[in-house]
């Protein structure tokens, strides 16, 4: 659920990048994080506990413009891949407002796919979500490589609904804000439904997003840039620590009174 501070006028949105293990998911946050003016973003921040030190999920707050007076802070979080790491995903998925499903395109990580998203739909309902009644974009990613699992498939399986999809290549920037733009286009309206009880057309966010570039990709080489980027850690004690830290964090964005 969408936190608002009445104070600071701020609303924070949660959107999730849930998939299996080394999907693309921390990809597409880095990548953003890296191309996105300073001025737009916050700090990419890790959690991570003695035992699960490949535990961790990504905030990476993004302001997009205003509903109503309040200003939105769109937060971005990973979950972990890793079967493993049930608990972990169970938490950070509490509150969330949209989702981007990152599928791994290559064709013998089928089934890592439907587990995973089957996994998602459960989780899902152990904090009373409906898949079917929260905004949801698939990211096909890794589109550069061979012996792919073809879009139909994908969408026959996983995607009855015909909601978004994006065709990507995240370690090469490729469909990254794309999806950005169309989880951000279904989720802003559905929040303003919820908070503030009515309906209308949905806010002109997609320009401003684009205004957050500040530098051109194509003048840049990917690879090795954002390779270098090193995110804020937080250690926490617990797996029980995890929705403690995470309230922590959103009320310290929206509690901000200037960006």
């Amino acid at each position: 659920m969408a936190f608002i501070n009445y104070t600071t006028n701020n609303l924070a949105i949660k959107i999730v990048y849930y998939g299996p293990g080394l999907s693309g998911k921390t990809t597409n946050l880095r990548h953003m994080y890296y191309y996105m003016h300073a001025a737009s973003r916050g700090e990419l921040i890790c959690l991570e506990t003695d035992t699960e030190r490949t535990m961790f999920f990504d905030l990476l707050p993004i302001k997009a413009g205003l509903i109503k007076n309040f200003r939105i802070h769109v937060q971005l979080m990973t979950v972990p891949g890793q079967v493993f790491y049930e608990a972990s995903r169970k938490s950070i998925l509490k509150g969330a407002d949209g989702l981007v499903f990152v599928a791994d395109s290559q064709a013998a990580l089928l089934d890592a796919n439907i587990e995973s998203f089957d996994g998602l739909r459960q989780n899902l309902l152990e904090h009373n979500m409906d898949i079917n009644f929260i905004p949801l974009v698939f990211q096909y990613n890794k589109r550069d490589l061979n012996n792919l699992i073809p879009v139909e498939t994908f969408n026959n399986l996983l995607n009855p609904r015909k909601v978004p999809f994006i065709e990507s290549s995240a370690i090469n920037g490729v469909g990254v804000f794309e999806t950005l733009k169309e989880i951000s286009k279904l989720t802003v309206p559905h929040v303003r439904k919820k908070v503030f009880k009515e309906n209308g057309e949905e806010e002109e966010i997609e320009g401003r997003m684009e205004e957050t570039q500040e530098k051109k990709e194509e003048n840049i080489e990917f690879v090795s840039s954002p390779s270098s980027i090193q995110p804020k850690k937080i250690k926490i004690k617990s797996q029980k620590d995890i929705e403690k830290e995470l309230e922590s964090l959103v009320r310290e964005f929206t509690n901000k009174e200037k960006y």
